[in-house]
């Protein structure tokens, strides 16, 4: 069997981000023994672009402040080879000094006016110009024939992002050819203009990325793969026009600059990141992941240390998805020397376990359905509100009560019926007619489905319909009108329009402890399993937006609208119309079996702005009923904070359980970890009787029983992270 190339086998990575004074203080001897002692196979080195650490031979390549005629990328790369550790060639490439400009003018973004983009004191390059496609493959070939990189990656190589405009000469030209129009004099989604310069743009950094690839291999070989970097945040690739789908399937690897947690969302986002990716680019394709050993926050403070705690978690949410760990610091010398310890014992863990954390297939309960196209042509400016948020919802309520997913492209939903018993529709506006047929495909075999808010209601420009596009096989169809909207959070008492509620159905509070309520009708009959755990509450709150439908006669009605009232004062906090028959929740049989639920009111976004619990509970209701309580993972005892992800492997299954206790919600400032157990799991494994269960991370192996196809241990405590290994047969 011939060998496999460095991209298959190179599964733990370092950085040391290079700045202009390096040269002048750039310790060799201790690189190369934290290389070693972190257990690194490959290392990224900065290279050229902005900055070159090497004498190019290009006169406008500005050399670092300290470099001389010294080579400093060479000798990097001479005693990583020593050492047989593998090199990426490290460039950042979007923008240029005042002495480029001056001798390139034409190669620069220009705005309506004509004037050049500068960013701080430089001038920021065109993607369509031969800066691109003539003098960066050139620089690139010049490293390639000093030193023989694997590879390339770029963190800056997408240029202008979406919030500007280039009207360059270069610009005009190329999307006129592009979609025979001029281009659009502003961001505006109702002009087809606009539009096309969309797609123009993303395809434009496709046909880039395909022409440095070209360019890499050629002078390279064929395994000197050019390789970008992408973000983990899907509405960041958005607006740099980097389409995910397109890039990820021509990637030997994916280099993944996501370097921390947001100001929304916990630890569980790079879990998220690993799996979407992966969906994407393969389950062989490996992902490292740029994890930043410097502080990274709000402010971020590039020479101080992160805490080890915010390290480690992120770390560990990481191999939960998939991700292979790359330690990153800003520059080569730092007075704050805590960051040096940080990264060798998650990395001689990874090592020590690395046959469990590659070679394997997820598996889960639930696919969430996402695509950016959802996000830009629906979602368009408010797509943080309207689309985003909604999938985000979906997710933290599946990680709040330790229900197993994966993010599924709308382009794989064919694929949805051998992997998923639930399909998620999260307010997802945008889906073709091929899509569509896919979901009613998957219903027919017999799938279930849950929508929420307006999902199908518009086509793949994001111009609405004049109906749901699954109107018939849910039975719930868009009408005049709507209530609430897309907006934030707000304080301000005085401010009563999010002041909603949902009145479930049948209510029950004559049954219930309390006073004595002439309203409230007899007992009927007995509520849905949606709405367990909410057997004392008649009305839960609400808050968000409710798109008006009517129902066909098959579909059960479970929640229904109340409209806002005044909150302050308290003495006119009354309900003054307690009762409407608009249809919040329903709930409707498909003659498959399958079973559909709409959220129509978007509890989805809703939880992800309030975290709202009810919200919560509700979806995870939906998700058992809908897979008959036959889930692959089920836990107890994990407080809402342990997060399940499950693989297989041949002989095995693996699953990761996660400690998400968020103790700061600063990004870059969690500075403990507080254990969480016991924990008792439920895995639905056919085909064992395994006695016992092992422990990757305490090393040790526990007893486990079978009851019937579940295989059920404690856990004792979960501190940042345990993985479990159970064989099968």
């Amino acid at each position: 069997m011939s060998e496999q190339p460095w991209y298959r086998t190179t599964l733990r990575w370092g950085q040391t981000n290079l700045v202009e004074c390096d040269p002048a203080r750039y310790d060799v001897d201790f690189w190369r023994e934290h290389w070693l002692k972190t257990r690194v196979q490959g290392i990224i080195v900065n290279a050229g672009g902005i900055v070159a650490y090497y004498p190019s031979k290009f006169p406008l390549h500005h050399r670092a402040e300290k470099l001389g005629d010294r080579d400093l990328y060479g000798e990097i790369v001479k005693v990583a080879r020593e050492e047989g550790i593998k090199v990426i060639a490290r460039m950042d490439s979007n923008r240029v000094a005042q002495d480029f400009y001056e001798a390139h003018p034409d190669w620069i973004c220009l705005d309506i006016d004509g004037k050049p983009y500068r960013q701080a004191d430089k001038y920021v390059t065109c993607i369509g110009s031969p800066y691109y496609t003539e003098y960066l493959p050139a620089v690139m070939e010049e490293i390639i024939e000093r030193s023989q990189p694997v590879g390339f990656a770029d963190n800056s190589w997408a240029g202008l992002p979406r919030a500007n405009i280039c009207y360059c000469e270069h610009c005009k030209t190329q999307f006129s050819d592009y979609a025979g129009k001029t281009l659009p004099r502003a961001h505006d989604w109702s002009d087809v203009a606009y539009r096309d310069w969309i797609k123009w743009n993303f395809q434009r950094r496709t046909d880039i990325w395909e022409l440095n690839n070209r360019v890499t291999s050629k002078a390279g070989g064929d395994d000197c793969a050019w390789m970008g970097m992408i973000s983990g945040e899907v509405l960041n690739n958005s607006s740099r026009f980097i389409d995910l789908q397109a890039i990820l399937k021509r990637g030997a690897i994916v280099m993944l600059d996501h370097q921390r947690r947001n100001a929304v969302d916990g630890f569980e986002q790079n879990t998220e990141a690993g799996k979407r990716l992966h969906e994407l680019a393969g389950w062989d394709t490996l992902i490292p992941e740029s994890m930043p050993q410097y502080q990274l926050g709000a402010p971020a403070f590039r020479l101080a240390s992160m805490p080890t705690s915010e390290v480690r978690l992120w770390s560990t949410s990481g191999f939960a998805g998939g991700i292979q760990p790359w330690w990153h610091h800003i520059g080569a010398s730092h007075e704050d020397r805590r960051q040096y310890k940080t990264a060798e014992p998650i990395f001689r863990w990874h090592e020590a376990n690395q046959d469990i954390l590659v070679n394997r297939r997820p598996i889960a309960d639930v696919g969430v359905v996402w695509s950016q196209q959802n996000h830009d042509y629906f979602g368009r400016d408010r797509a943080p509100d309207k689309t985003l948020a909604p999938y985000r919802g979906v997710v933290k309520a599946l990680d709040r009560f330790g229900i197993t997913y994966m993010p599924l492209h709308a382009d794989d939903i064919e694929t949805a019926g051998k992997r998923f018993g639930v399909l998620v529709l999260p307010n997802f506006g945008t889906l073709s007619d091929a899509q569509l047929g896919h979901v009613r495909s998957f219903v027919a075999n017999g799938g279930s489905v849950i929508a929420t808010s307006e999902s199908t209601l518009f086509d793949a420009d994001g111009e609405a319909r004049a109906d749901f596009a699954l109107a018939d096989l849910f039975g719930v169809h868009r009408q005049a009108g709507s209530h609430g909207a897309f907006d934030g959070i707000s304080g301000n008492l005085e401010t009563h329009a999010r002041h909603t509620y949902l009145r479930l159905a049948p209510e029950l509070r004559s049954g219930v402890y309390g006073p004595k309520d002439d309203t409230a009708p007899a007992q009927s009959a007995q509520r849905h399993p949606i709405l367990k755990g909410l057997e004392s509450a008649d009305t839960i709150p609400f808050g968000g937006y409710l798109p008006v439908v009517s129902i066909d006669d098959d579909v059960e009605v479970l929640a229904t609208f109340i409209p806002d009232f005044p909150i302050f004062p308290p003495e006119t906090s009354w309900m003054r119309t307690p009762r409407t028959d608009l249809p919040a929740i329903t709930v409707k049989q498909a003659p498959s079996g399958g079973k559909l639920v709409w959220f129509v009111a978007d509890l989805d976004r809703c939880f992800a702005r309030d975290d709202q619990l009810e919200h919560a509970m509700l979806f995870s209701n939906a998700i058992r009923w809908a897979l008959g309580n036959r889930s692959q993972v089920a836990i107890s005892g994990g407080h809402g904070v342990i997060t399940a992800d499950l693989y297989e492997q041949q002989g095995k299954r693996i699953l990761h359980l996660n400690n998400r206790l968020l103790l700061s919600r600063v990004p870059g400032r969690q500075y403990d970890l507080v254990p969480i157990g016991p924990v008792e799991v439920r895995l639905r494994v056919e085909g064992t009787k395994a006695p016992s269960v092992k422990l990757r991370v305490a090393g040790k192996s526990i007893p486990a029983t079978a009851q019937g196809d579940e295989l059920v241990f404690v856990v004792d405590e979960i501190l940042d992270h345990e993985v479990v290994v159970v064989d099968v047969d």
